[in-house]
Order: C-alpha cells, then structure tokens, then sequence
C-alpha cells in the first residue's frame, strides 16, 4: 500500500523509479518497526506518513538546483526531509545531522544502502563543515552559527511567521505547510519559528 500510494501522491511532481520506490519503502518499513520502541515520529496513518514525511520531503528536490551538491539535512530525526531527498537526487552529497544518539543510529541503519548519505551524530554547531544547501524541518535557522554551515537553504515549515527575504513556496499537501527557501543571501531577515516535526 505504501508504495502504491506514494507514486500516485507524489506522480505531478515526477516519476520514483521502481529502485527509489525499494529504497523508500525499506526506509518506511524500518521506520514503522523501530516507532514502537523509539519514537520517530507520531503519524502512525501510512497516508498521512506518505503525504507529509515523505511527499514533503520529496517536493524539496524541485528547488534544489540540477548540479551535484553538498546538502545537510539539520536535526533530522527520522531521515526527513535527507533521506528521501538522497534517494531522488542519488547525485548530491547528503549529511545528516542529529544529535539525538539513538536517533542517529536508526539513521545509520536506514541509510546503511545509500552511498550518498552520512550520519553525523552531534549538534550542528559543531560539525566543522561547510555545504552548498541546508534543509530542515526541525530547526530555525536564525542563528548565525546556522547560517554559516550553507548559502542556501529550504526549510518545510508552518506558514505562520515572517519569512522575509525568503521565497515561500506552499507544500501542496496541505495542513499550512510552506517550503522557505533562499538561494545565496543573508537570511538574517528571516525568522522562522522554532517547530519541532514528528
């Protein structure tokens, strides 16, 4: 059933390869049985998992420029939105950023088959790296120590706040998601609430 829904969901934005669907599926199932000891997230509804972990995420790409790049995915959590961006964009380097410890091991385990993903498990603030895109859902980024890790970012938020300075780009799945995004300038401007997506 998940997959099935999730090429139907995402199919106006593009096509999931029937490898992206394997890949995105063994995420999913991995998901649904570490949630019972650890938990990820507390949409356990596979269609309102597909539409607002996995749509989500996957409608990220469509800002992401077409050339390879290094992306960090901030506070990731669960793997979204850097999980199912690594398996749509198999060119782009992904870090994934957690500081949770138990949360960072069920990334490695989800991500062990994905050759462009790594896991750091530490607060962003001290990763030591630099990358071309920030992603997030988890984190506000109007901290300058965040906003040094990247020139650009796309952040899936709620609408509400002030996104100054920012492109902002309705999520088509509803619930007053937008996706901010800013491509190279300062985002000092740009206060986005702190929100925490699970």
């Amino acid at each position: 059933m998940f997959r099935e829904l999730l090429r139907s969901e995402y199919q106006p934005w593009g096509d999931l390869s029937e490898f992206q669907l394997d890949q995105l599926d063994r995420h999913y199932n991995l998901l649904s049985s570490w949630n019972r000891r650890l938990n990820l997230t507390r949409i356990r509804d596979v269609t309102e998992v597909v539409r607002f972990h996995y749509c989500e995420s996957l409608f990220v790409s469509t800002v992401l420029p077409s050339q390879p790049i290094r992306v960090c995915d901030l506070g990731s959590g669960a793997g979204f939105p850097g999980v199912p961006l690594a398996v749509i964009r198999p060119d782009i380097e992904m870090v994934l950023i957690e500081s949770d410890q138990r949360k960072a091991v069920f990334l490695r385990e989800a991500t062990r088959d994905l050759k462009n993903v790594r896991v750091l498990a530490s607060r962003y603030q001290e990763c030591g790296m630099t990358f071309d895109w920030v992603v997030s859902r988890a984190v506000a980024l109007s901290e300058p120590a965040a906003l040094a890790l990247a020139p650009s970012l796309a952040l899936l938020v709620s609408g509400a706040g002030s996104h100054s300075g920012a492109d902002v780009v309705k999520v088509p799945w509803g619930r007053d998601r937008v996706l901010v995004v800013s491509r190279g300038t300062s985002v000092s401007n740009c206060t986005v609430p702190r929100e925490t997506v699970s």
